[in-house]
């Protein structure tokens, strides 16, 4: 019978998403979250679905090294609630050993017996014929591939490798502290599980990223997940199976839109029917738009973001179409006018910085807009 584990990361309980805006009639600060301790039942409950006795988390599984006390408590009680699976927690980057090292004690002490903090570099039997091989994470920032250590862990004959790691596969930087891609050939491998990266991805057949269950970037475009490992027989190759068990879904889409273009019209025509309220969404709008355009945008913008768990637009790219009927609508002499024209030039000019031509654009606009508003 194959042997089977959940292979999970990423879960950065406590995270408080200080990147989102919070509006002044929601809390989805408070609903983002929740859905990360939520994630702890929903891997539980995938393992119990699955037959899988194990759940391997392979790094960050706390946002900070010094969680509060609620936080930290709610999450082991959590685990503990599913007594047949036994969690397994690797200390990554952000709860790594050095600056979380109060963490790993009050969870070695306090945690149920079916949670397990993997804080030693050396082999550990999940079951007869299977060994876990854990790279726990030092320091937040190394200098060397965390992974280095799994080369020289050694486990019975026959039995499966189980490797579970916290980092990169490309180093950025010249701090050379990037995981080998062929650590699973190197160190005799049926699976190794990774954990940093945020996004689900296949490094090779025996090497996987399941990103975080509970999606915390537009980037990604889908629902976090959790991987669902099977194990024939040693040197078998590995059945992996997603599970989606994220609830919110971050995504970024693009909006080009053309002078004259019923601009309201073109948003509403790439927004999804359903699942606003679960849905963070940000649109990034390109092409070029007359001042009136610019305006009906900002009105639909405001008529749809509340149905949203969260919802952003961004204006950078896109330029803005002066024509004289659209400053007759400001006012067609006097003040009014006279700043009109004025912003018109700043906007234009070419010896302003762009950030200033910017600021002189979204004034104009907002000009435009109040007169208009003030008409109606």
């Amino acid at each position: 019978m194959s042997f089977r584990f959940i292979h999970a990361s990423d879960l950065h309980i406590g995270r408080k998403f200080a990147n989102i805006p919070q509006p002044p009639d929601g809390n989805i600060r408070g609903r983002l979250m929740e859905a990360r301790h939520a994630v702890i039942g929903k891997l539980g409950q995938a393992a119990v679905d699955a037959g899988a006795a194990h759940v391997l988390l392979a790094g960050d599984t706390f946002d900070t090294a010094t969680p509060s006390p609620s936080v930290l408590r709610q999450a082991l009680m959590a685990m503990g609630e599913t007594p047949l699976v036994t969690w397994w927690i690797l200390p990554g980057n952000h709860d790594n050993l050095r600056d979380a090292e109060p963490l790993w004690e009050t969870i070695r002490q306090d945690a149920p017996d079916n949670v397990r903090a993997l804080t030693e570099a050396a082999p550990v039997e999940l079951a007869p014929g299977a060994t876990l091989l854990p790279c726990p994470v030092a320091f937040r920032a190394g200098a060397s591939d965390p992974s280095e250590p799994l080369d020289r862990m050694e486990s019975p004959e026959g039995s499966l490798r189980i490797g579970l790691a916290h980092g990169g596969v490309t180093d950025f930087t010249e701090s050379g502290d990037a995981i080998a891609p062929d650590r699973d050939r190197s160190a005799r491998l049926d699976y190794l599980a990774l954990g940093d990266w945020h996004g689900r991805m296949a490094v090779s057949e025996r090497v996987h990223y399941c990103g975080t269950p509970e999606q915390d970037r537009f980037k990604h475009g889908r629902r976090g997940v959790c991987l669902l490992v099977s194990l024939d027989s040693p040197g078998a190759p590995p059945h992996v199976e997603e599970i989606e068990i994220g609830s919110f879904l971050w995504s970024e889409t693009e909006l080009t839109l053309h002078p004259r273009q019923d601009a309201a019209a073109a948003l509403a025509a790439i927004l999804p029917e359903q699942g606003r309220r679960d849905h963070l969404l940000r649109v990034t709008v390109g092409g070029w738009a007359s001042l009136p355009d610019r305006a009906d945008l900002t009105r639909a913008t405001e008529a749809c973001s509340p149905d949203f768990a969260h919802f952003a637009l961004v204006t950078d790219a896109l330029g803005t179409q002066y024509d004289s009927a659209d400053l007759d609508e400001i006012d067609r002499g006097g003040a009014l006018r006279l700043a009109a024209e004025t912003l018109v030039e700043e906007a234009e000019s070419e010896t302003l910085s762009q950030s200033e031509r910017d600021v002189s654009a979204d004034a104009l606009a907002r000009l435009h807009a109040y007169v208009r508003e003030a008409e109606a």
